[in-house]
């Protein structure tokens, strides 16, 4: 383990640290000795499963091969879910947050009260998919009906909805509401009534998808493998496996569990993980036909923050900036000598027969530059200044960042917001390595000796590979 591995460990068991203060140490985490094992454990059945099945998203998410309609625009980063509210009658002992107020319908910390207001949100960002997922949609039917029904009006077959339930209320009634409103696919969490099929059956004859999505729970195991031949022969199409995640809110409720937990962006479940892939491998040596995918939590928070990051940032962007791959706004510029930028400004005037552009900074005017402008600069008196930006969604502008307003049908305005995350100036043979690393090709961060190309890496790649033990 290099010196940049061991500080990015020490940040991040900072930060679960942080987040659980006092409580922090009655978590059971994965001792030092017992990871060589976990990862050896995991390593083998990702190689005896991966032979026969897809792992994709940076290696964060498998099987890939028949993923949901819904799933499938999540990977591709076009789906909007819609918190249609905060209650739900269920008590999960998993649930990461509390569940017991109706407010608005929210998504990305933006309320909406009105269908109008959220369908003038789904298209200005070119949403191809949209959920409704709660608390429990079906504690308030007349609003969620109303906002996919006026969704699916607008965008018919444009836009794939879903739903996630519990079952509790679902009934044939509700159901051929549902399907009359348009919805596409609908979701179920077995887990919240002890695992019944009853209410899911209903449903096969009347939504086109019918989807199980719920966390890997590790005591459940020898359920769970008895579930999945009586899931595929009643019609569930697919099974969305979740990991656990601990949060401060569900501490009291996992606290009594035999569980060991794993340090990373969040605190996760070592023996979640584990039973999902565990539950894929039987499927596959039963014969079971029933597609399943284990959605790790680290694709969830990587792939999802990045795809919400960059539909703001494409927003935003404007000449000369550049949306990364993992959704940030890199705007490349030159800084230097006045004359020397002058004289680069006439060179690329003339290679673009364009305006040069130019950027106000506190250290003196910058010449901002396409990355395709590099490869016929002289860096000899100049530096390159890298600035990557985060563009966030809020209800209202915060006056302390660079934004533009969108106004929605019903007369309120939503902002995004462009926060600078990074700025830097590379000199001479740092140059040279930006763009050989990002310019020309992607290189693995874990091929990087590079401390300051490890530091960026992050800004302009998603990082791959499943969840380190450590």
């Amino acid at each position: 383990m290099n010196d940049d591995q061991a500080i990015l460990k020490k940040r991040l068991i900072d930060g679960n640290r942080h987040e659980y203060g006092v409580t922090y140490d009655e978590i059971a985490f994965l001792a030092p000795g017992a990871v060589q094992v976990a990862s050896e454990h995991r390593e083998r059945l990702l190689t005896e499963f991966g032979e026969t099945a897809e792992i994709g998203c940076g290696g964060t998410k498998l099987d890939m091969r028949q993923l949901s309609p819904g799933c499938r625009i999540c990977v591709e980063g076009d789906w909007s879910c819609l918190f249609i509210n905060g209650r739900c009658n269920a008590r999960c002992f998993y649930c990461p947050s509390r569940q017991d107020e109706i407010g608005l319908p929210t998504t990305n910390a933006v309320s909406f009260r009105t269908p109008a207001d959220y369908i003038y949100y789904l298209e200005q960002f070119g949403f191809r998919g949209m959920s409704l997922s709660g608390g429990e949609p079906l504690l308030t039917p007349r609003r969620t009906l109303s906002f996919l029904a006026a969704a699916k009006i607008y965008f018919g077959n444009r836009l794939h909805t879903w739903l996630y339930t519990n079952g509790t209320r679902v009934d044939r009634d509700m159901l051929v509401k549902l399907r009359d409103a348009g919805l596409d696919e609908i979701r179920f969490d077995i887990g919240a009534v002890n695992y019944n099929l009853k209410k899911l059956r209903l449903a096969v004859d009347l939504i086109p998808t019918v989807t199980v999505e719920i966390p890997a729970v590790p005591e459940e195991l020898p359920r769970l493998k008895d579930k999945l031949k009586e899931m595929a022969d009643c019609g569930v199409r697919h099974l969305n496996l979740h990991q656990l995640r601990l949060t401060p809110y569900s501490f009291h409720h996992f606290v009594g569990r035999p569980y060991t937990y794993l340090h990373g962006e969040k605190v996760t479940v070592l023996e979640s993980e584990q039973t999902a892939l565990e539950l894929l491998m039987h499927a596959r040596k039963k014969n079971i036909d029933l597609p399943i995918n284990y959605c790790s939590f680290v694709y969830k928070n990587r792939y999802q923050k990045a795809a919400a990051r960059r539909r703001s940032a494409l927003f935003m962007a404007r000449r000369g900036e550049i949306v990364t791959t993992s959704g940030y706004l890199r705007t490349l510029a030159l800084a230097g000598e006045k004359s020397a930028l002058e004289q680069a400004a006439r060179h690329l005037a003339d290679l673009r027969n364009s305006e040069p552009l130019w950027q106000p900074h506190p250290q003196g005017e910058r010449l901002i530059i396409l990355p395709e402008d590099c490869a016929s600069l002289d860096f000899n008196n100049l530096a390159l200044t890298v600035s990557y930006s985060e563009c966030v969604i809020r209800q209202s502008p915060s006056c302390h960042f660079p934004f533009v307003e969108l106004r929605l049908p019903s007369g309120r305005k939503i902002a995004i917001e462009k926060r600078l995350a990074e700025d830097i100036m590379l000199h001479d043979d740092k140059i040279v390595s930006f763009q050989k690393n990002f310019l020309h090709h992607r290189t693995s961060v874990n091929c990087v000796d590079d401390p300051l190309i490890r530091r960026l890496h992050p800004y302009e790649c998603i990082v791959e590979g499943m969840q380190e033990y450590f």
